[in-house]
């Protein structure tokens, strides 16, 4: 029998969970409702303030791990241990969880010791917020050929990447952020809370 997942450097995770790039799959829309609805199930609606389908998933037609990403925006006056426990309740396996400067936690749901399950999903929890992965989603489906050359962009980077996921967001974060302002400046103040 192999290691568990918490026994593994970081190294042998990246080896185990390489970065894969698959055409868009208009599946990752349905596995995003349907995750959504188990979230809101496990947590309740009240601590919910806001849900949505980010990443590159979540553009149509342009290229993608096969990774569905959510943002979950929860009450600053939520119970950060209950949510954990109702989360690892409902199968996630938490990643990080950083309270200063601000409240962010991440975890997954599809990785197992013998790799990727057949879907697999991030969930990224904050509290409310102007959050720029929101304008950067948008503006990737307002504006198609910043998707193409987003999806050029990474299609480049998986060749020095495939195994380092640190590398490979570090390396694409200087276009994200430019987009992002961009954005920001096109729809100034839309995700506002």
């Amino acid at each position: 029998m192999g290691k568990a997942l918490y026994e593994m450097t970081l190294e042998e995770l990246w080896e185990l969970f390489p970065i894969i790039l698959r055409d868009h799959n208009p599946v990752y829309k349905e596995w995003y409702s349907i995750e959504k609805e188990e979230i809101i199930k496990a947590l309740g609606q009240k601590v919910i303030k806001r849900i949505n389908h980010i990443g590159s998933s979540a553009v149509e037609g342009l290229i993608a791990k096969p990774t569905v990403d959510i943002l979950l925006e929860v009450d600053r006056q939520c119970d950060i241990e209950t949510l954990r426990t109702k989360l690892k309740n409902a199968g996630w396996i938490m990643m990080s969880c950083q309270m200063e400067p601000e409240f962010k936690m991440s975890l997954n749901k599809g990785y197992t010791p013998e790799g990727f399950a057949e879907r697999v999903f991030h969930l990224h929890i904050r509290f409310p917020g102007d959050w720029g992965e929101l304008y950067f989603r948008d503006y990737l489906i307002m504006h198609p050929e910043v998707a193409k050359e987003y999806g050029e962009l990474k299609r480049k980077l998986i060749e020095q990447h495939e195994h380092d996921r640190d590398g490979y967001t570090e390396a694409k974060s200087e276009f994200v952020a430019k987009w992002t302002r961009a954005a920001k400046e096109e729809y100034g103040g839309k995700y506002t809370p």
